[in-house]
């Protein structure tokens, strides 16, 4: 398996690229929190499980993009 190298400007691209996504996904993850306790605090209890579920989902891809990064620093 042929690794490929990246030019350093290249490289500065593909991390600004990532850190862009992963701090769009922590929002997401907030804005998620946040609606879940709204929701939470007026009863709706149904909303906790896919909520959790979802905030997984967002924590799997933002593992996996950091993952990703390191994996290019290499």
């Amino acid at each position: 398996m042929s690794r490929t190298r990246f030019a350093s400007s290249q490289r500065t691209t593909i991390v600004t690229a990532i850190l862009c996504i992963v701090i769009t996904i922590v929002v997401l993850q907030l804005w998620l929190l946040t609606a879940t306790m709204d929701a939470f605090l007026r009863g709706d209890e149904a909303v906790v499980v896919p909520a959790a579920l979802a905030s997984l989902f967002c924590l799997a891809l933002n593992v996996g993009l950091l993952l990703n990064l390191r994996r290019l620093d290499g």
